[in-house]
């Protein structure tokens, strides 16, 4: 994939995420031209502060995903606590109050899966750090679309089992640091 056939971005993370967001997402520069879609475990029960915390920190816009709104370019969108979330196929967003997937909701699969019909091989999978197997089924949905799979370092991961299982479902992927998954998106969106 060259830097023009890219038109999405998704990410997953989970335990370590705030540390390894913290990382790439202010590094983002003004004018960054791709939607960032991004889903982290957070307890259902809570308001999620990412959108807060990462407005304050990032040089492009942030907000919680609302059901059915249109995907916006230069935008990063977090899913909302409790919610799966959705790209449809019009490249809007969904909120789905499904059964969890592995015990989360929202589910990377479910984001990653859905981005990989809607985006084919115009998408880029990231996995971060993470406790449990969420994400791997869907990166390697992306990677059979014709996408691109990044996975962190597990050596640099808070919490390696999510990039590990990534790794194991998608030999393909190419695994590196914060830094340089940073470096890498900004060549695709800058």
């Amino acid at each position: 994939m060259n830097s023009r056939q890219a038109e999405a971005v998704v990410i997953g993370a989970s335990a370590g995420a705030l540390e390894a967001l913290s990382v790439i997402l202010p590094a983002l520069p003004v004018g960054f031209s791709l939607p960032v879609i991004v889903v982290v475990h957070v307890p259902p029960n809570k308001r999620s502060m990412l959108t807060e915390l990462f407005q304050a920190k990032c040089q492009v816009p942030v907000r919680e995903v609302e059901d059915k709104e249109p995907i916006s370019a230069g935008t990063v969108f977090f899913a909302p606590p409790d919610y799966h979330l959705l790209i449809e196929v019009d490249k809007s967003l969904a909120l789905s109050s499904d059964e969890a997937v592995l015990f989360s909701r929202p589910s990377i699969d479910v984001l990653f899966e859905s981005a990989a019909d809607t985006y084919g091989s115009a998408l880029i999978g990231i996995i971060l750090t993470g406790a449990n197997q969420d994400g791997a089924r869907g990166l390697k949905a992306i990677v059979e679309a014709g996408g691109l799979a990044l996975v962190q370092s597990p050596a640099g991961a808070f919490a390696s089992t999510m990039p590990e299982a990534a790794i194991a479902a998608c030999p393909s992927a190419q695994v590196m640091s914060l830094d340089a998954l940073a470096a890498c998106l900004k060549k695709f969106g800058g």
